[in-house]
């Protein structure tokens, strides 16, 4: 299997995931080609970058994620390893952003 059909394949299995918690997520990619998009989207506020791989460079991959993130959207990375749970990694100064708004609610 190619990598990019592994990560359409990483990307699809997400958004199930995803999906169990309530929302409506889907692959970014899927109906409209390379725009912008986030790898998995259906949350607002935030861009996804999805990573199905088991040599992750975290580093590189929360770079590319801060990078295409539009204004207003925080920047994650949702990742895992086979035989793993899904994780997120995103930048503490991000996740705290994340943090004071929901308890301002």
């Amino acid at each position: 299997m190619n990598s990019r059909e592994k990560g359409k394949r990483g990307e699809l299995e997400l958004a199930h995931e995803l999906s169990k918690w309530g929302y409506k997520t889907r692959r970014g990619q899927q109906f409209s080609g390379a725009n912008g998009d986030a790898d998995v989207v259906g949350i607002p506020g935030l861009h996804i970058e999805c990573k199905r791989v088991e040599q992750l460079n975290l580093e590189k991959a929360l770079d590319q994620s801060e990078s295409d993130a539009r204004i207003g959207e925080y920047a994650v990375v949702m990742h895992r390893r086979n035989r793993e749970r899904w994780k997120v990694t995103m930048s503490l100064d991000q996740f705290m952003k994340l943090w004071e708004k929901r308890n301002d609610d």
